[in-house]
């Protein structure tokens, strides 16, 4: 799975899936563009992606998406794969007082930056034949309590990923949706839970899985090499689930619940 010289741009690139998908992308030849929030931790990230363009944006704000696109463009010259890994959780109730203003942050985050980018890049992949792999979630298929927003933010990424590759097949550009379960990453601590926390929340995630087992971010990226590969061209406007049998075990329960 070559992807010599191919100019990849992963969003949420500073831990977890995004950095390991970097890094894989990296060691495949891929020329990388590491977007992320926090400068520090994508400076960790490009020691292990040889050359990398290193870019700390926001992409739920349109005037950094643009940046991206635009430093991207200047420093490499093309685009060839995006894969729109940014994403962030919170709990959520309809009943909540504050529901709405972060409903509104997870679906600027999760899905409207996802749009805007897509929307920016796709006439550069046009150019290359390029693809997308967006990075989505089985709760894109069900819900769990007290998640009404990551919930909703998950499903329609999902079906704007089916919309975006029925448009886009006719230029060759090929759009697919990864929908991971359980993945050992730092979201649970970037909601501000404490280290007791974050072990009880994967340790609940794992019981929620019919093979009794948490993924880690090389699974998931290597999943994502592959789609975003020659190997997977006859595949488009498809969701991929890798969950450790999360939707067999069909448990509804939050992973966030004491």
């Amino acid at each position: 799975m070559s992807f010599q010289d191919k100019v990849v741009i992963v969003t949420g690139a500073s831990s977890g899936i995004g950095a390991a998908t970097a890094i894989k992308f990296a060691e495949e030849g891929a020329k990388v563009v590491l977007v992320g929030r926090n400068q520090e931790k994508l400076n960790n990230v490009s020691k292990k992606c040889g050359n990398p363009l290193i870019i700390a944006a926001d992409v739920s704000k349109d005037e950094d998406a643009k940046r991206v696109i635009e430093e991207t463009l200047r420093y490499f010259g093309s685009i060839d794969v995006l894969v729109n890994n940014a994403g962030i959780g919170s709990r959520t109730n309809i009943l909540d007082k504050d529901v709405i203003p972060v409903f509104d942050r997870i679906m600027s985050t999760n899905l409207r930056a996802v749009v805007v980018l897509t929307h920016l890049a796709a006439p550069h992949l046009v150019k290359t034949k390029g693809n997308i792999v967006n990075v989505s979630s089985v709760a894109g298929y069900r819900v769990f309590q007290e998640n009404v927003a990551y919930c909703a933010s998950k499903a329609g990424l999902d079906h704007f990923t089916r919309a975006v590759a029925l448009e886009l097949a006719p230029h060759g550009v090929r759009v697919n949706v990864i929908n991971p379960g359980p993945v050992r990453t730092d979201i649970v601590e970037n909601m501000g839970a404490t280290k007791e926390i974050v072990e009880a929340t994967f340790e609940r995630l794992r019981s929620m899985t019919a093979l009794s087992r948490v993924s880690d971010s090389d699974e998931v990226a290597d999943l994502i090499l592959f789609i975003a590969s020659d190997k997977s061209k006859a595949i488009t406007g498809s969701s991929i689930v890798t969950d450790n049998g999360t939707l067999l075990k069909g448990n509804s329960m939050s992973p966030l619940e004491g």
